[in-house]
């Protein structure tokens, strides 16, 4: 079930694909969006992505009612959508510069698409492959135009039921996308761990049979290491140069040093995965003299009876398993024996 993004695997026999999110984080500044291509890079991302839209393309001119954001726990109350869209959008014009950028520093680079018009526009700059956004997962018009490109289509599943995932994953099929990737996702702002659902991962994984990940918008690394033992081969964060600088998306954003703690401890995480497996592996068997046996613990005179005092369960392991203890109670020595002689059969 494993394919490629650009150059890079994608399936359980590769280390996570890991998705540095820019999103509005440079702030309204190119040399800024650069410098956070630079340092995701520096960090060991995978890839970057981007969003493309316009408030135009996203929403409405419209700055009251259902258009103005009154949630009192929501980061960006008291803005509309469409001034919040248009201080958070990334210029078109800017994409090609960025990417190139990524094409530099030997990471891939990719987008999220709101509308048809942003898929056409980032064909032209020949991506190699496309994101769906968890407030999109239900346009099915926009999902059909992403997969009919028939590149890698990565979609985030927050908010979606079951049949809303099926008609979006049979549109993206049916549409021509052979390689799909559903991102568990919770779309609070930040996330917490204890609203994430991990074990939905496999039962995507078994649901629609397809690779599985995640877009966390948990703090810290814990959730996203945690799902890679769940299944998850793609994990997407969103990454700012520094929290204490703002941005749109700044609050719920790494910074590079968690970014790279992320990016060495899934793939640690996975590299754990292994087989199902017992007994000594290769690396431990030099250990295994180091387990416990029986050894004489106290001189023993010829013809002198084993005891729990003579004989005893002690590391190392040279002598004989220490189940054996019961049977050799009660039998004689046939030579003398110093302490710390490891108890075999022929010195019965």
């Amino acid at each position: 079930m494993q394919f490629k993004i650009g150059n890079r695997f994608i399936g359980r026999g590769h280390k996570p694909f890991i998705i540095a999110e820019m999103s509005g984080n440079h702030n309204q500044s190119l040399e800024r969006a650069l410098a956070i291509v630079d340092a995701a890079a520096e960090a060991g991302a995978d890839a970057l992505k981007l969003q493309t839209y316009t408030a135009d393309t996203i929403t409405l001119d419209i700055h009251d009612g259902e258009f103005f954001i009154e949630d009192p726990n929501s980061l960006w109350k008291g803005a509309s959508l469409y001034n919040l869209y248009k201080e958070a959008y990334t210029p078109w014009e800017w994409h090609e510069a960025i990417f190139a950028r990524c094409a530099e520093k030997g990471m891939l680079a990719f987008s999220t698409p709101f509308d048809e018009s942003a898929v056409d526009f980032l064909e032209t700059l020949n991506v190699p492959a496309y994101k769906i956004a968890s407030f999109e997962n239900n346009d099915i018009q926009l999902i059909r135009k992403v997969a009919s490109t028939g590149k890698p289509l990565i979609m985030s599943t927050g908010m979606a039921t079951i049949s809303e995932l099926d008609e979006a994953v049979r549109a993206a099929r049916e549409a021509g996308a052979e390689n799909i990737v559903l991102l568990k996702c919770t779309s609070t702002y930040p996330a917490t761990p204890a609203n994430t659902n991990l074990l939905t991962i496999p039962h995507l994984e078994q649901l629609f049979g397809c690779q599985v990940g995640i877009s966390d918008h948990t703090m810290g690394i814990g959730v996203s290491v945690a799902s890679v033992a769940l299944g998850a081969t793609v994990i997407e964060k969103h990454f700012t140069l520094s929290r204490a600088e703002g941005g749109v998306d700044s609050a719920f954003s790494m910074e590079p040093a968690e970014f790279k703690s992320l990016t060495v401890e899934s793939e640690r995480a996975w590299q754990s995965l292994g087989v199902v497996r017992y007994g000594a592996t290769d690396a431990e068997k030099p250990s295994m003299k180091h387990r416990r046996s029986l050894y004489v613990s106290e001189d023993i005179k010829e013809g002198e009876t084993f005891t729990k005092n003579n004989i005893r369960s002690v590391r190392p392991g040279m002598g004989l398993p220490t189940k054996y203890l019961d049977q050799l109670l009660g039998k004689k020595a046939k030579q003398d024996l110093k302490k710390g002689t490891p108890v075999t059969w022929d010195l019965l």
